[in-house]
């Protein structure tokens, strides 16, 4: 039992010096100065506005279908803001089809759908994996962007991708400051 109270003074004791070793101690003649440094950490912070969340896309005429046609149609525009370089992604959650919704079987790959950051750009047929949409070398207040789409219908009443019915596919943009 001695034991027991002898160890329990030795971390009283203990613990009552090292207390007393982290508190800041000052002594003087009429002025005493302490200092605390403070600090604070920002992550790399972005933000992404969109001005649409869906975007109809032009449906083809029976004398498009007759012959095939690539319709153009203005997506959603963007706000970016950063703190720093930051990139913007583009894909699509498809694996390989639009996502149809009808009774007559339509199959409609996912790169029929093409892509570009300029009405007048290189279109790009948009894929499962990102893909650069557009980036900033700096930090931003408030860049813009815009997407332009544009559809390829193929040549034919019965080829599978124009049979009727909604066909659908999520889009998806990622905003990252690397």
């Amino acid at each position: 039992m001695n034991a027991t109270r002898f160890i329990l003074a030795a971390m009283v004791i203990g613990s009552a010096i090292c207390v007393n070793q982290a508190e800041a101690q000052c002594s003087g003649n009429g002025s005493c100065n302490l200092t605390n440094t403070v600090s604070a950490s920002v992550n790399n912070l972005v933000k992404l506005q969109m001005t649409s969340a869906t975007t109809t896309l032009s449906s083809p005429t029976a004398d498009q279908v007759e012959t095939g046609v690539t319709l153009a149609d203005n997506g959603p525009s963007f706000t970016i803001k950063a703190n720093r370089s930051w990139t913007l992604n583009i894909k699509t959650t498809n694996p390989s089809q639009f996502t149809y919704a009808g009774s007559n079987s339509g199959a409609k790959p996912i790169s029929d759908l093409t892509w570009s950051n300029a009405a007048a750009g290189t279109f790009t047929g948009i894929s499962s994996t990102d893909a650069l949409f557009t980036s900033g070398a700096a930090a931003t207040n408030g860049a813009a962007a815009q997407v332009f789409f544009k559809t390829v219908w193929a040549a034919g009443f019965t080829q599978p991708s124009n049979a009727p019915g909604t066909y659908s596919m999520p889009v998806v943009f990622t905003l990252s400051a690397p």
